[in-house]
């Protein structure tokens, strides 16, 4: 099975997107509402124009564990999305949509039997529950008792405030070419220049069988830039880009000049690239979006059913060495306004900072609530879903690597012979082998702890569980990404952060082009 993480700068061109530097920050926590603030708002926009209360929500649960199940719950969302993409100085798209349903599921053993409506009524919930009972016969003998109701206490990690209602749609356009205009500026071989602004406010609801009831509100907006230079001829591109729970005044003109500079300068660099070479070398890694490797080769492999089920290269291996000394990966969904954080998540558990691997050895698995179950551990704040017409599963939030103590330009200078890799697409894995393959969107050849040239085309083979081990330098510069990371698993996508500082790992496989 095959998992991947990357990112989209605009609709017609996938690319790269550097963004080392953590987000600033904002004061838009300022309207962050508590967690029963948050479930009345949530009640009135998805409960009460429906005619539903708190009492049809437990009959509905009370429905499903007439029958011997492990585990219900109710998931109700609305989503409203908007999108922008200027192309060439042209509005190339725009879009509004807005979302709404309800997922009723129930869980008896490793089963899980699911039903979801984009009709928010008593009927309709009503006929999910009595659909997924089914996924058990057996029934429970005496009157069942209404679980006490709890809130559970959680942070406020972002702001409430519907970014799309943030702007009108002239100045987000303006906001487009504000920055396509930076970017022109930068250099004349600028000849083609994409940007694209997407903004979302989500808000969901769970109501769980053992009584639980929470909500989140949940703003997330994400600009994406993209530019093509010219020189002889040659064409190459650069991105660049951020986001992340907060509203679109974050993208002052400050921000866009930076992120201009970022992909132009991007696209030069690789004006220069030459042929990458191929081989097993030392490779280093920049800090913050290469981190993505990390994701990749490792974090999936930590998901909880992957281990439960014994198919990841990382099974039963809790409290063993399975990293070099140093390594230490959290993942944590508690990071203000990061693009990956939740103050609850899709099953209602509070989101936590989950310590993976400390020190090289490791600590545990992310879970959601049936894996969890099923493995005698509890869950930790990791249940995701894409919507309301998904089910939960282990998901990552936030997945980086700490610091070390090492200067990273001591690092890139211990490189006789080697890769310095600035900057990924994507990539893949496998999650029973551990293989990963990645490509480089900014890279250069090192010799003699020089950087010599650019390189492209090339590509990072090797297997994450033995990459661990072969970390041998680890910087001071632990960085975050500026918020581009979407992560697909199982036909579903999420928005998560990554980060990490620069590394040197040895004897990689790199597959050039030279």
């Amino acid at each position: 099975m095959n998992q991947a993480l990357s990112h989209h700068p605009s609709p017609s061109l996938i690319a790269l997107a550097s963004q080392s530097q953590a987000p600033k920050t904002l004061n838009g926590k300022a309207n962050a509402l508590d967690a029963n603030a948050r479930l009345e708002e949530a009640q009135r926009l998805l409960l009460s124009p429906f005619g539903l209360t708190e009492q049809h929500l437990n009959r509905a649960l009370a429905h499903i564990t007439q029958h011997q199940v492990d585990d219900a719950d109710l998931y109700f969302q609305t989503t409203r999305s908007e999108g922008w993409s200027l192309e060439e100085g042209i509005v190339k798209t725009g879009s509004f949509s807005i979302d709404q349903g309800v997922g009723v599921r129930a869980v008896s053993g490793e089963k899980t039997a699911f039903a979801y409506s984009d009709d928010i009524s008593w009927d309709s919930l009503l006929d999910a529950a009595k659909t997924v009972r089914s996924i058990t016969s057996a029934m429970r003998s005496g009157k069942q008792k209404v679980p006490k109701r709890r809130v559970p206490h959680t942070r406020g990690l972002y702001g409430v405030s519907d970014p799309i209602a943030s702007m009108d749609s002239t100045a987000k356009v303006k906001l487009l070419e504000r920055v396509e205009g930076m970017a022109r500026a930068q250099d004349p071989r600028v000849v083609q220049v994409m940007a694209s602004l997407s903004m979302e406010h989500d808000v969901v609801m769970v109501a769980r069988a053992n009584g639980t009831l929470a909500a989140d509100i949940r703003p997330l907006v994400r600009l994406s830039l993209t530019v093509i230079v010219e020189q002889k001829g040659r064409r190459e591109t650069g991105s660049s880009g951020g986001g992340g729970r907060f509203g679109l005044a974050y993208f002052d003109d400050v921000l866009l000049t930076e992120y201009a500079k970022e992909a132009v300068q991007g696209a030069l660099i690789n004006l220069q690239a030459r042929p990458a070479p191929a081989g097993e070398m030392p490779v280093v890694l920049g800090p913050g979006w290469p981190g993505i490797l990390l994701h990749e080769a490792i974090g999936h492999g930590l998901e909880g059913d992957f281990n439960r089920k014994g198919s990841s290269a990382f099974a039963g291996r809790i409290g063993k060495r399975v990293a070099a000394k140093g390594v230490t990966v959290l993942d944590d969904g508690t990071l203000s306004q990061r693009r990956g954080s939740l103050n609850v998540d899709d099953e209602g558990h509070v989101s936590q900072k989950n310590v993976l691997i400390e020190d090289g050895i490791l600590q545990g698995y992310i879970q959601d609530s049936m894996n969890a179950r099923l493995m005698g551990v509890k869950p930790t704040g990791n249940g995701r879903r894409e919507s309301y017409a998904h089910l939960p599963m282990p998901r990552m939030t936030n997945t980086y690597m700490l610091g070390g103590d090492k200067d990273p330009q001591e690092i890139i200078a211990s490189l006789k012979k080697g890769i310095y890799a600035s900057n990924f697409g994507g990539g893949q894995v496998d999650i029973t082998s551990g293989k990963f393959v990645f490509s480089t969107s900014q890279a250069w050849w090192v010799e003699n702890g020089k950087l010599l040239y650019p390189v492209k085309g090339a590509t990072l083979v090797g297997n994450g569980p033995d990459a661990l081990t072969r970390v041998s330098m680890i910087g001071s510069d632990m960085a975050l990404d500026s918020g581009v990371g979407t992560c697909g698993k199982e036909g579903q996508s999420v928005p998560v952060g990554v980060g990490q500082p620069t590394l040197r790992i040895e004897g990689l496989t790199v597959g050039g082009t030279a």
